[in-house]
């Protein structure tokens, strides 16, 4: 076997292990969010449309929700892959870089969750690729991009620098074109009083890579710039980046929105570090080792926390304060409505009862669910996790339709 193809050999073997994680972390762990609720009963987007679709297919459960995500996910690291062909010296730092990218947490939490971050990386990714097959621009796929989601503005102004820097006249009209409607369309989505996010933007950019291959990130997009090795993939990723930068002056930013078009940039990270690496004697190197040794550690830490994670509440004084809190405890809580013959309540909580729904718990008038202590004779239902209580919840069998219990 070559080394060509015992690296290649090791990609797929490497993305089936990872694809076969991510659906138990789908089927078994995760239960549905609020707004992935709002995506499947409420909302009327893209979103809406693929998660709904597969659930017409696959039926109303987890991996039905989750799954086009992890397609997404998978054709994103091939597409990847493909992308890289040729870009490495070694086929070795190739299988190095496409590992990480599988591993990053913001790809992986992408791939988990009904959100547009995978979606928009998948397709950035399809259009990178075409434009290094080809040698073109695919003006068509821009305009279809145009109605898929408002991050694709930030792709758009990327390819508009990057158009200025290839004198490409019709280019530069289309692509500024494109930014504008996309721009009169959707607008920007942020969040929050003016005010300045600056620092919780890095904050997300250090959870979305990691911090230390954050703050490398940002060296290797300088260091590129300065030396006029800008590929497209910079301009895509560095537009996202400063004008992440610019909003979070004033304004909140949805990662959702930036983090697809900075992620795509880790394999210029690894051929810069590369470089960078092999030029110097091994006594010159340790300062790079260590650097290995801290990306490393930080990774698996993200990864084994992405994918066992409840153990955390053990060490949080408040439950509400786990990071994926808004994702646990309804399947748990379906239990044990189930065991005590609950199929229908109501509840004084929109979000819950839109959580329930999606587990066939429907809304109806035999019993009252709520997390506020009533005076009258309630059982409590408590939800565990490694003997740390994580959800109470209080359930009343209602005596006459239209009653509601009287709340503390």
């Amino acid at each position: 076997m070559t080394a060509n193809n015992k690296y290649k050999y090791y990609f797929y073997l490497s993305l089936f292990f990872l694809t076969f994680i991510l659906l138990f972390k789908a089927t078994l762990s995760l239960s549905i969010s609020y707004k992935e609720a709002l995506n499947v009963f409420v909302n009327h987007s893209i979103l809406s449309l693929i998660t709904n679709t597969s659930i017409y297919i696959f039926g109303q459960n987890d991996i039905a929700l989750r799954l086009p995500f992890i397609l997404f996910y998978i054709f994103s690291v091939i597409l990847m892959y493909q992308i890289t062909e040729n870009y490495f010296r070694y086929e070795k730092d190739r299988y190095i870089s496409i590992i990480i990218f599988m591993v990053l947490p913001g790809v992986l939490s992408a791939a988990l969750l009904v959100n547009s971050a995978i979606v928009v990386i998948f397709f950035t990714l399809l259009y990178i690729y075409y434009y290094q097959k080809y040698k073109q621009h695919s003006y068509l796929f821009l305009l279809f991009l145009l109605f898929i989601d408002n991050s694709f503005a930030i792709l758009y102004l990327a390819l508009f620098f990057y158009s200025i820097k290839s004198k490409d006249k019709k280019f530069i009209v289309f692509t500024f074109l494109l930014f504008c409607i996309s721009m009169y369309m959707y607008g920007f989505s942020t969040g929050g009083k003016p005010k300045g996010f600056l620092v919780d933007t890095f904050g997300i950019y250090a959870t979305v890579f990691s911090p230390f291959l954050f703050l490398y990130f940002i060296y290797t997009i300088y260091r590129t710039g300065i030396k006029n090795e800008k590929t497209l993939i910079w301009y895509i990723s560095t537009t996202a980046l400063i004008l992440s930068l610019i909003i979070s002056f004033r304004q909140r930013i949805y990662i959702e929105d930036f983090g697809p078009f900075v992620v795509i940039s880790l394999p210029i990270m690894l051929k810069t570090f590369f470089s960078a690496y092999r030029v110097r004697l091994k006594e010159f190197r340790k300062s790079y080792n260590l650097l290995v040794f801290l990306v490393v550690s930080m990774l698996s830490v993200n990864v084994i926390l992405t994918f066992i994670n409840k153990p955390l509440y053990l060490v949080l004084p408040n439950s509400t304060k786990h990071f994926v809190y808004e994702y646990h405890f309804i399947k748990e809580l379906v239990d044990e409505l189930s065991k005590r013959g609950v199929t229908n309540l109501s509840t004084d909580s929109n979000e819950l009862a839109l959580r329930l729904k999606f587990y066939n718990i429907e809304k109806g008038e035999d019993y009252f669910l709520t997390q506020k202590k009533c005076d009258e004779p309630c059982e409590k239902i408590s939800i565990n996790y490694f003997g740390k209580e994580v959800f109470v919840a209080y359930l009343l069998k209602l005596k006459w339709k239209n009653h509601t219990p009287y709340l503390k």
